[in-house]
């Protein structure tokens, strides 16, 4: 954390938010998944260790004045670990929490979306799913105020045996995903691990109602900090976003 602080400082991003990876391989006593879902297995996944976390975030604000270090989590399928979510969140004080998806059940297991998920199953069905999930996580839960990588799917996609991924080819799903995302008055993230975001796919947000973006380099480690993120800002900015009421605030339409 010291180290993407310092980096952070260096290219003179204003900003970071620490937003820790919060899966779960067990489903908690008042967890709402759906009927006899099991789930299937969760490499290198831990229980979040909250206050040595935050005594970290409080160290490295003490070392870095000049940049505002936000406290977060990235809340994995939070609509069907919802008590096990909130338990987290309950434990100490975070500035930001994302939304994400990163499985999927399949024939009755929660799987995680990888290569190997690909390798079994049809791409485009798989696809499909997990937008409909997305749609299901934004409807059924509310503790997020950022939907992170909205088409997370894409960056396993086998190009080898299923062509290029084509934004085109899934725009409903996308159009479905951001209009339940706009209502709900959340900021959808731009994540530059992913394949970045095409203008027209941003577009699609601003008209579907979206109103706030926000920039995610997905880092996990120093050097990735801030990755493309010029790239990502004349992609946002082409779509009609701007930026917002301060250098820390989301772009906005």
């Amino acid at each position: 954390m010291e180290a993407e602080c310092r980096r952070a400082v260096e290219l003179g991003i204003p900003a970071v938010a620490f937003t820790e990876h919060v899966d779960f391989t067990d489903w908690g006593a008042r967890d709402t998944p759906p009927a006899g879902m099991a789930i299937g297995m969760r490499r290198g996944v831990a229980p979040l260790d909250v206050e040595g976390y935050l005594a970290d975030i409080a160290r490295c604000r003490d070392m870095f004045p000049t940049l505002r270090i936000l406290s977060g989590i990235e809340a994995g399928e939070p609509h069907w670990f919802s008590e096990s979510v909130a338990s987290v969140l309950a434990a100490g004080e975070f500035d930001r929490v994302l939304g994400s998806l990163h499985g999927i059940p399949v024939a009755g297991t929660l799987e995680g979306i990888d290569r190997r998920l690909f390798a079994r199953h049809d791409p485009h069905e798989l696809v499909n799913r997990y937008f409909s999930d997305m749609v299901a996580l934004i409807e059924q839960s509310s503790v997020f105020t950022v939907l992170a990588h909205c088409d997370y799917p894409r960056r396993y996609w086998p190009a080898d045996r299923a062509g290029a991924y084509r934004e085109a080819d899934f725009e409903e799903h996308y159009r479905t995903v951001f209009r339940a995302l706009a209502a709900s008055g959340r900021a959808l993230e731009i994540n530059t691990k992913s394949p970045l975001a095409s203008v027209d796919l941003v577009r699609w947000w601003w008209q579907e109602g979206g109103a706030a973006v926000s920039f995610g380099s997905d880092a996990h480690e120093p050097g990735n900090i801030g990755r493309r993120f010029g790239v990502a800002v004349d992609i946002v900015e082409a779509a009609g976003f701007r930026p917002g009421r301060d250098r820390f605030d989301f772009w906005r339409r």
